[in-house]
């Protein structure tokens, strides 16, 4: 699965921040033709999105446009006139405020007519659920398995906490009055239980006070705590933070590294079913565990600095 350790909102009518765009370092860029344009602006910037997948420079980058949902009347046209304008250098559309399967799968149809009249690879167009509502959060099960285009289920704080009544003006943040644990506890992990039983990538929503890098920080910690694979960013100054909270630290990745060669070793060459790595048991589980550190490790480009060696020496 592609790293999604930041994904960077850009704003799809704004032909400068796209061109700064491709020069950060974010996993994904998201072009968007959703809350970030004007209703006026909406559909003079889908050729401006079409352009800049055409002939901006986004090596490395996963490119992915958001759409308007699917209650407006510019979500069809969104999809058609970008897909067959740029489907050819786009990854991913992002579908918001998706409340249902049903959702999904129009998202789906509309992607597989476009790339075979297109003559474009069926099926190769991802597609990235924004869980925005309640009534998302309810059916999220349906929704993760819907398609097989499905990448990652994407959490929209503001519009979920407006959707529940939730009493706070500041998206990303505790609510006033609520001071005993995390009042986005259980919305964190019900998307990420949904994501993982369908083999999804989970991704938490943005942080919206772009200038206090550090409550950004804390903030993607708990989610990455959690098990996320990433985090929405807003501006450059979130990306460096999100990419290092989402990533192992080095210590950790090798150590995942020397598990896995460790249980590899002893399990095939020795016939061990368990084993020791120092003075650490290891076995099955223990290898699971490691695979999750060691694939985030890869997917950021890490380089391991240790290397096994049988003999304990």
């Amino acid at each position: 699965m592609r790293s999604r350790r930041t994904t960077l909102a850009v704003p799809g009518s704004n032909p400068r921040f796209i061109e700064k765009a491709q020069g950060l370092p974010a996993d994904e860029i998201f072009l968007d033709l959703e809350d970030a344009v004007a209703p006026s602006a909406k559909e003079g910037a889908r050729a401006t999105v079409v352009a800049a997948l055409n002939d901006g420079d986004w090596t490395g980058r996963i490119r992915v446009v958001r759409i308007n949902d699917l209650e407006t009347h510019w979500a069809y046209r969104d999809v058609i006139e970008v897909v067959e304008g740029a489907g050819a250098n786009l990854d991913a559309i992002m579908l918001p405020k998706a409340s249902d399967a049903t959702h999904v799968q129009w998202l789906d149809r509309l992607l597989t007519q476009i790339e075979r009249a297109m003559g474009f690879e069926v099926g190769r167009i991802g597609i990235e659920a924004q869980i925005e509502d309640a009534k998302g959060m309810v059916n999220i099960d349906a929704i993760a398995a819907s398609s097989p285009r499905l990448e990652s289920l994407v959490f929209g704080p503001g519009d979920l906490m407006a959707s529940i009544n939730m009493r706070t003006l500041v998206v990303g943040e505790q609510p006033p009055g609520y001071t005993e644990g995390d009042a986005y506890h259980y919305i964190l992990m019900r998307i990420l239980m949904a994501a993982r039983a369908h083999d999804l990538q989970a991704i938490d929503g943005p942080y919206f006070n772009v200038r206090d890098v550090e409550a950004f920080r804390r903030v993607a910690e708990r989610s990455a705590a959690l098990g996320f694979d990433g985090k929405w960013v807003l501006h450059p100054s979130q990306i460096e933070a999100g990419n290092a909270v989402f990533s192992p630290s080095q210590d950790d990745y090798d150590h995942a590294e020397l598990i896995l060669d460790a249980y590899e070793h002893f399990t095939t060459v020795e016939g061990r079913g368990a084993a020791t790595l120092g003075d650490e048991m290891i076995d099955e589980a223990s290898r699971k565990m490691a695979l999750v550190v060691a694939a985030k490790g890869r997917a950021a480009g890490m380089a391991r600095t240790k290397r096994f060696d049988p003999s304990g020496t």
